[in-house]
């Protein structure tokens, strides 16, 4: 029941024409470069397999279906545009950039809503360093004063947890890993959500020490690149040919907050193939529902993915460090619990 009160924005006037501003300067941005905006669907056919991230189920009235052939499927919300851009760039598009609402369940707190803006973009011929090149550059831009006196930072995943956690996260076990996780109060039940008795396995401490040790530590004072991710948190990148041990992926941090998370694209129909089943596998270890792999995706990566680069950066996040503000509600008119 409402309060009475909570029909008002959570945001400020002041707050809505930052962000109204921001996202000028962001279509100026890619404008000034030439890279094509483009608009793909909010409701999809293909949830993504990641573990990590959780899609929002659609279902239609049953006027909508029985005029839509294949509409009785399941359909979801987008947590990312990813797939359809990348059946845009294997069509010929050419560089492309999305803003964009997604939806991802089982995320809220300060730093999350389960709707919140993408800004996606994807850079032929872009190697992994020139993307980040290009993604300082925007976020300095929509940063403003917030930071012009901020270093920039580029280390490795590796160099990042011996620096803060004092291992070597390519060769450190599962047991070692957890033997860090203990004294700072984590579990294995608080590292996975699985089954009573499930085996905890390397990637899931190193999830948990990322997200709750590592990344909260990183850009102080900085805007902090982290690459080369390991290979087994590839996702949608390719590994890195002169180390396989580790994946073409960056995330970037500013004040202990994530910003972006980009990759140089994995363009092998057979690889993300089997990506897909892995991520089942993984899924059905954790009880999760099972995700069908997207086809449309795969059947794009067989006709040809171009060699690129491709970047999402949260845009709520930025317009939060560019105003001070402490909550993503600040700078949301309407967050998900008044929407």
């Amino acid at each position: 029941m409402s309060d009475g009160a909570d029909w008002r924005p959570a945001a400020s006037r002041e707050r809505l024409s930052a962000r109204a501003a921001l996202l000028a300067r962001a279509r100026e941005f890619f404008a000034a470069r030439a890279v094509l905006e483009v608009d793909t669907p909010l409701v999809v056919n293909a949830a993504v397999s990641d573990v990590h991230i959780h899609a929002a189920r659609v279902e239609l009235a049953p006027e909508c279906t029985a005029r839509a052939p294949g509409a009785k499927r399941p359909l979801f919300l987008h947590t990312s545009p990813e797939y359809a851009m990348k059946r845009l760039l294997a069509a010929g598009s050419g560089d492309i950039y999305q803003i964009c609402h997604v939806v991802r369940g089982m995320e809220s707190g300060p730093l999350h809503n389960p709707e919140f803006t993408l800004i996606e973009w994807y850079r032929l011929g872009f190697s992994l360093d020139a993307l980040m090149d290009e993604v300082e550059s925007l976020v300095r831009i929509l940063l403003g004063a917030a930071a012009a006196a901020r270093a920039s930072e580029r280390l490795s995943y590796r160099e990042a947890f011996r620096r803060e956690v004092g291992l070597d996260p390519l060769r450190a076990t599962a047991a070692d890993l957890e033997r860090v996780a203990r004294p700072l109060g984590y579990s294995g039940a608080a590292a996975v959500p699985s089954d009573a008795g499930a085996r905890v396995d390397r990637d899931e401490w190193l999830e948990l020490l990322m997200g709750a040790v590592v990344g909260p530590r990183l850009g102080r004072g900085a805007l902090t690149f982290v690459h080369r991710y390991p290979a087994s948190q590839a996702a949608l990148a390719r590994l890195d040919s002169a180390d396989p041990r580790v994946a073409l992926r960056f995330e970037l941090y500013c004040e202990g907050i994530e910003l972006a998370n980009g990759f140089h694209e994995l363009s092998k129909a057979s690889e993300q193939r089997a990506r897909f089943v892995r991520d089942s596998e993984a899924r059905r270890r954790r009880a999760l529902p099972p995700v069908a792999p997207d086809e449309r995706l795969l059947a794009a990566l067989a006709a040809g993915l171009p060699e690129c680069a491709g970047v999402a950066l949260g845009f709520d996040r930025i317009v939060m460090l560019a105003t001070g503000a402490s909550h993503i509600e600040e700078v949301l008119p309407f967050p998900t619990a008044r929407a």
